[in-house]
């Protein structure tokens, strides 16, 4: 598989990602309206598998954001995007992905470490 279609395909995923969770939330809105955080509280409160998977997703949500942080050294625009990723996940994370592959040129590196490399 070349560089490119590598890239695309990253691209791709990105953005079939992005329109699997609008999709999936505008039918969880639909069908158990906007409680999402008093669900994810009592999920988490029960001690069970859905508790356990939230915390878990909940952790993957704060290791972004703080990437996002650090890649940008904590500027104030920085910290601005990574609380929006940690609240609102890959509905956020995918899109401002897509927007530093295209700022960086493609290069993963400096998508990765940002103001860093």
């Amino acid at each position: 598989m070349t560089s490119q279609n590598k890239n695309n395909f990253f691209i791709l995923l990105l953005i079939l990602q992005t329109i699997g969770i609008v999709v999936y939330t505008m039918f969880s809105f639909i069908n158990e309206g906007p409680n999402l955080f008093a669900v994810f509280i009592k999920n988490l409160l029960a001690l069970n598998w859905n508790g356990q998977f939230n915390l878990d997703f909940m952790s993957y949500l704060t290791l972004s954001g703080i990437w996002i942080m650090w890649r940008d050294k904590f500027s104030l625009i920085s910290v601005i995007t990574g609380f929006s990723a940690m609240i609102l996940g890959i509905l956020f994370f995918a899109p401002y992905l897509i927007f530093l592959f295209y700022k960086e040129n493609t290069s993963i590196k400096k998508v990765l470490v940002g103001r860093h490399s």
